[in-house]
């Protein structure tokens, strides 16, 4: 007989449990297996596969909006975004579950000569560890869709432990009528599959990071192949900020 749980992290732990096996990014002690298998042919026409950052974050950084600082890559797969901000003078650290993807972009970082400290595990673990705040940006293009329901819990305690004061949360995740499941979330537990990736509405973004302050959220622009940068419609795109400490007294 198990008494396994005695934590709010030992519940998330079981829940985990409900989704074991299934073949998906979700799967208790082995989301690595899928993303490796996902990430072995390096030639797949998979269109986040190029070396592209997303355009919002290009535009973020161009216009100003967020500026060189500490970074944490949430899912960097194969490196796209990270390279692009070393590049534009971030200090990166980017985590992925792969660590075939991660070969892939250290390959990249080292043919582009640019300083990207890349870390193996799940974000949620290594936190207070390997991943140390405060981070000025936090970079999500594409992990936050797949989690199940009870890891926002996760999610949004890694944002409080980690992203900075006046840093911004730079999201990009499925958008409700053009991809990915739109069961609710007591649904995805009926199943016991997340279907691909969970889409997401406006008003739920907003409801989920409400402790955050919007800048922008809006449909990413189309980007064709020719475009050197990564843009599709069927995502949104968002910023959110930490507002900065108040000084009391």
């Amino acid at each position: 007989m198990d008494r396994t749980v005695r934590t709010v992290e030992d519940v998330l732990t079981l829940l985990d449990g409900l989704f074991a096996g299934q073949d998906g990014p979700w799967t208790t002690g082995d989301g690595v297996g899928f993303w490796d298998r996902f990430y072995a042919d390096r030639s797949r026409p998979v269109p986040f596969f190029a070396a592209k950052p997303d355009e919002s974050l290009a535009a973020h950084v161009e216009r100003g909006i967020v500026t060189p600082g500490r970074v944490l890559d949430l899912g960097c797969g194969p490196g796209r975004n990270a390279l692009f901000l070393a590049s534009r003078g971030f200090e990166v650290d980017a985590v992925d579950l792969s660590p075939t993807v991660l070969s892939w972009a250290e390959d990249r970082a080292r043919e582009a000569g640019t300083d990207v400290r890349f870390v193996q595990g799940d974000a949620f673990r290594l936190v207070g560890t390997e991943l140390t705040g405060p981070y000025d940006l936090v970079v999500d293009s594409g992990c936050f869709h797949h989690l199940p329901p009870h890891r926002r819990v996760s999610y949004l305690g890694l944002l409080d432990r980690l992203l900075a004061p006046g840093g911004h949360l730079a999201l990009t995740c499925f958008a409700a009528g053009a991809m990915g499941s739109e069961l609710s979330d007591a649904d995805l537990y009926r199943e016991l599959r997340l279907q691909g990736g969970l889409a997401y509405t406006p008003e739920s973004l907003r409801w989920i990071f409400s402790e955050l302050t919007e800048v922008e959220l809006r449909r990413m622009r189309d980007e064709s192949p020719e475009s050197d940068l990564f843009g599709e419609a069927f995502l949104w795109t968002a910023l959110f900020r930490r507002e900065p400490a108040t000084a009391s007294g």
